[in-house]
């Protein structure tokens, strides 16, 4: 088979369909955490070190700019601030403490919306579809983008999902609450953004086709998914049936879920309302892409390799290629790790691990 244009490989590869090699570097799972970018620069000398271009990542898909959630921005805030920490409040409405160094997730203190009363006014004053400056993209400059680099064009991108937007409004206590104490206002906002979204991704659609669907929910535990999936088939799926409707309509192929941990609740209740990729099947929560592979012969996987092994040994990283090696021989797979890379991953490992799997992707 002649090479393929990246975009097209990708959603081939996702998809199930011929391909002449598998995409390598795809997803966040192939980059840093942190300072860890920082670190190997001074390791190795590169002081201009970029992975993409040292390991020789192809392109992913190419996003178009929108503004997908609150616009106008709110404002933001340096709350206190100290040598270790500093407390904010960001665009979103959103107060968080957050580590000077980056090493660890931010620490969640409140949230825009309290009350039914604070989540009608951000809609009216912040939520509009209609608002100006939502499509911030240069389609001229965008098509030229995609001419040149082949890629494939995703519509959503974190931090934008059903559930995840509507935790982010709330914080996840309160939603968790509110789906019991105020269902009519869970609803509503899902609803609302949910169509705010299809308005914006209509007026993409005009401009260039669109390949992917990307949903963000980052909805699970350890323990599996934060709500049962009798609650997320009743509040969360007649959204996710507009989302399929329109990939439809337009022709899209791929609609994918990002969400984190134990994710085994969540694949067959979303996979029957029309997502065919997930990501990133997380390790240390209990996933195994190979059962999920089996269980599930037509979606598409990316991710599912332990980014643990990159702080151990070569022996502990030949595990996970060999557990890439395969999943692409069953197809539809694309290897990744399955979350950013952590802060403790040595240099060396994570080069013998780029260069093992690249072999696996180059050699079907």
């Amino acid at each position: 088979m002649q090479d393929l244009k990246p975009g097209e490989r990708l959603v081939r590869c996702l998809l199930g369909q011929p391909i002449d090699r598998v995409p390598f570097g795809i997803w966040f799972g192939w980059q840093p955490w942190g300072d860890s970018l920082e670190r190997w620069r001074a390791q190795t000398g590169i002081p201009n070190l970029e992975l993409a271009e040292y390991f020789g990542y192809d392109p992913g898909f190419a996003i178009p700019e929108l503004r997908c959630g609150i616009w106008p921005p709110l404002p933001t805030e340096v709350i206190r601030e100290d040598a270790e920490f500093v407390v904010v409040r960001d665009e979103r409405g959103i107060i968080s403490r957050c580590r000077r160094d980056g090493l660890s997730m931010p620490e969640w203190l409140d949230y825009p919306v309290h009350t039914p009363d604070d989540w009608h006014k951000l809609k009216r004053e912040h939520l509009r579809p209609d608002e100006a400056g939502r499509v911030a993209q240069d389609w001229d400059a965008f098509r030229a983008q995609l001419e040149r680099t082949g890629e494939a064009v995703q519509v959503g991108v974190y931090p934008w999902g059903v559930f995840g937007s509507t935790r982010d409004l709330l914080g996840a206590e309160r939603l968790l609450e509110c789906f019991y104490d105020e269902p009519e206002m869970v609803y509503d906002i899902m609803e609302h953004i949910t169509t705010l979204w299809l308005s914006l991704w209509e007026r993409v659609a005009r401009e260039v086709q669109i390949d992917h669907i990307h949903i963000w929910e980052d909805m699970s535990g350890k323990q599996g998914s934060l709500i049962s999936p009798a609650m997320a088939e009743r509040f969360m799926m007649p959204q996710y049936e507009r989302i399929a409707a329109f990939a439809r309509a337009h022709g899209i192929r791929l609609i994918s879920v990002d969400t984190d941990g134990d994710c085994r609740e969540l694949v067959p209740l979303m996979t029957a309302h029309g997502v065919n990729v997930f990501l990133p099947f997380e390790v240390q929560a209990g996933n195994d892409i190979r059962t999920y592979r089996a269980r599930y012969p037509e979606l598409g996987i990316i991710g599912g390799l332990d980014k643990r092994c990159l702080a151990l040994d070569k022996g502990a990283v030949d595990v996970e290629v060999q557990r890439a090696r395969e999943m692409v021989h069953l197809g539809r797979y694309v290897p990744s790790f399955d979350h950013l890379i952590p802060p403790d991953a040595e240099w060396e490992n994570l080069v013998y691990a780029a260069n093992e799997i690249k072999k696996v992707c180059y050699t079907l």
